[in-house]
């Protein structure tokens, strides 16, 4: 289990107003001289003592989602659909997390889930910028991740969320009771507070849930690493008839079961050799297809440095394996890259310990509860930690029977008023690696919405409302959106 951190920005309440402060390390006395902590900075010693500042509260809302993803968007619209105040804050310039600036444009595990992630689908299909992959051929949604960002932002204004884009949670403020108060946020509009009576943590990597304090596990079993990351990009240029063989979702249809083998032998025909040996395109329509054929091992999803460098890498490589298919001439003389990635695909950050977590005997047992969010169909996906030992999926002796997700692993188990949403709940590496998938984050988020909305209309924490309300206030929206 990985601790929180020691050192971390702490919120007091003051008489005049919200103050921040940072933790000082102990060989630093707290009334040395300033010149003397400078002299130390100077000196190699990475101590930097802030001033306490006032910080202001620039919002009361009822509920408070951090992370704009498929979780965050599908809790916020939810929660205001059933009439609360909602405060959406999301650190890109776009909503819709690894769906749009992450370049994913593929829905896995969506069929059997219903509200939201449906009429998600129908509205892009009317738009024409979807396409339902059959069962048997991947049985996903691809879409283009222009007209998502677009009908996010629809769906978030009609339904009265409040969104501010460019801005990060960086600290948390919660008081003697262990209920959190507020989130604290860095944009260009400096240092603000949003108070809240629910909070959401959808960002991913469970961020907001570590600064409040939440106990947490990263990485592998028995303390290995964490799934590898992968560089997501949209590419033009290319006849869907001509490489339908190598194409997820074109290639079934015609009885070619290994597109994934194909395109691999194709990249080491050009000269490559990918760091993922299941490299993929799926077809999104109107000339575009999307490629994941890249991973970056071994990198932690909460630190800025790593991900910048492996960011940098896997573009760099997704160039080389666009260059290596260009050089082999037809159906690839004019493949070319429309875009890569704003954020590199990251499988996996921290898991908060929530009232239930999640394991591998759930997947093997098939376990339902009478509190489930969603059932989820989607298998054990590892995508493997050790190169060494295989660049492609890991296996498992089991196969995982379909399953539900409680209600109790969205609740935090150390905070009072935060929920989780999205990759960021309760369970264990195993267990992660099925339910992560955005379909069944999109179930979460509306799952952790009601509950919000709901909550605070009766100003009682979230664990205290009887899940057949919430599930009862799913079905109300549900129906008044059809």
């Amino acid at each position: 289990m990985a601790q929180p951190p020691s050192r971390r920005d702490f919120l007091t309440w003051t008489a005049g107003g919200l103050t921040a402060a940072v933790a000082a390390r102990t060989d630093l006395a707290a009334d040395e001289p300033e010149a003397i902590a400078e002299s130390r900075i100077s000196q190699g010693a990475g101590l930097l003592r802030e001033q306490a500042r006032d910080v202001p509260i620039v919002e009361s809302a009822d509920v408070v989602v951090c992370g704009g993803g498929p979780a965050g968007v599908s809790a916020a619209i939810t929660a205001a659909r059933a009439g609360a105040k909602v405060r959406l804050l999301e650190v890109h310039g776009c909503l819709g997390g690894v769906w749009t600036a992450g370049l994913l444009s593929w829905v896995l595990d969506y069929r059997n889930k219903t509200g939201i992630m449906q009429e998600i689908a129908a509205r892009l299909e009317a738009r024409r910028a979807a396409v339902r992959v059959p069962e048997g051929a991947g049985a996903a949604l691809a879409y283009r991740p222009e007209a998502m960002k677009l009908l996010l932002e629809e769906m978030c204004e009609e339904s009265g969320v409040r969104v501010q884009l460019f801005t990060r949670v960086c600290a948390a403020h919660v008081d003697e009771s262990a209920t959190l108060r507020l989130a604290v946020s860095e944009s260009k509009s400096g240092r603000q507070a949003w108070q809240g009576k629910v909070f959401v943590d959808a960002s991913g990597d469970g961020d907001l849930s570590s600064l409040a304090g939440c106990r947490f596990d990263y990485g592998g079993e028995n303390g290995g690493p964490a799934q590898p990351m992968s560089m997501l990009a949209v590419l033009t240029g290319l006849d869907p008839d001509q490489i339908a063989p190598f194409v997820r979702g074109l290639a079934e249809p015609m009885g070619e079961r290994n597109p994934k083998g194909r395109l691999l032998a194709e990249i080491r025909r050009g000269g490559h050799d990918p760091s993922y040996q299941a490299p993929t395109l799926f077809y999104l329509g109107r000339g575009f297809f999307a490629m994941m054929a890249n991973h970056e091992y071994g990198v932690c999803g909460f630190d800025a440095a790593q991900v910048t460098d492996a960011t940098i890498r896997a573009r760099r490589e997704v160039d080389r394996i666009v260059e290596a298919l260009r050089g082999l001439g037809e159906p690839w003389s004019n493949v070319e890259i429309a875009a890569t990635a704003e954020q590199i695909g990251v499988r996996e950050g921290r898991r908060p310990y929530g009232r239930y977590r999640i394991t591998a005997s759930d997947l093997i047992r098939g376990t339902r509860h009478e509190d489930g969010v969603c059932t989820v169909t989607f298998p054990v996906d590892i995508h493997s930690p050790d190169p060494t030992k295989n660049k492609a999926i890991e296996a498992r002796d089991f196969r995982a029977q379909p399953y539900d997700i409680p209600f109790r692993a969205l609740l935090s188990a150390d905070i009072t008023g935060l929920l989780f949403a999205g990759r960021c709940i309760s369970g264990d590496f195993t267990a992660h690696s099925s339910y992560r998938v955005t379909g069944n984050a999109v179930a979460m988020g509306e799952a952790a919405g009601a509950a919000a909305a709901l909550a605070a209309r009766r100003g009682i924490p979230p664990h205290e409302l009887p899940w057949l309300d919430v599930a009862e206030l799913r079905r109300d929206l549900a129906r008044s959106a059809e």
